[in-house]
């Protein structure tokens, strides 16, 4: 017996394996696009991407949320330029993963960081579509899901490749701490334990 009603906001039940069925289907079509082929600094983009899922769901994200980390690289990003999908055919995705989670993955895609990182924190920061070239002034919900796909997808890297970690971790750490009012308490720990 549920002690509130059910809706489409839900999460699926587990299957047999203990995965949600939407993510088995979800990995199946990025596989299919070649992620498990795919070179990346955290081993396979794939490998990559179901962690960082796995990192949100450790974290408490919502799933659309977690959904978006598990396909935020579909349309590249500025910091990684091999795409799995085309961001002028936003159906396809839109379709796998629904509408919030798509929009998410979009703007992920779409930042350009070297202008957008340094006001992300700032209510009136602005915020560059690197598919566009428009500057946004993003509401604050929407700058902590970055906040927090960002952190959760470098986080993983620096994991994965240490190298990485002992170039890049001081860096990271102090834009991390300057996104601190965006980031909920388990990403702050999890970006303390790994960068400071």
């Amino acid at each position: 017996m549920h002690d509130r009603p059910t809706g489409p906001a839900d999460e699926p039940e587990p299957d047999a394996t203990g995965k949600e069925p939407r993510i088995a289907t979800v990995v199946e079509a990025l596989a299919s696009r070649g992620a498990a082929e795919i070179a990346h600094p955290g081993g396979t983009l794939l490998a990559h991407l179901e962690r960082v899922h796995a990192l949100l769901a450790e974290w408490g994200a919502r799933p659309a949320l977690r959904l978006a980390g598990l396909c935020h690289a579909f349309y590249g990003t500025d910091g990684f330029a091999t795409a799995l999908g085309d961001p002028d055919r936003r159906d396809e995705l839109t379709a796998l993963v629904g509408e919030e989670a798509e929009r998410l993955v979009h703007f992920y895609a779409g930042c350009d960081r070297r202008f957008s990182y340094p006001g992300l924190a700032d209510p009136e920061g602005a915020f560059r579509d690197r598919f566009t070239g428009a500057a946004l002034r993003p509401p604050l919900p929407l700058r902590r899901d970055f906040a927090e796909l960002t952190a959760a997808n470098e986080l993983d890297v620096m994991r994965a490749n240490p190298g990485l970690r002992a170039r890049f971790g001081t860096e990271l750490l102090d834009l991390f701490t300057s996104w601190r009012a965006l980031l909920g308490d388990p990403a702050w720990q999890a970006v303390r334990a790994t960068l400071a």
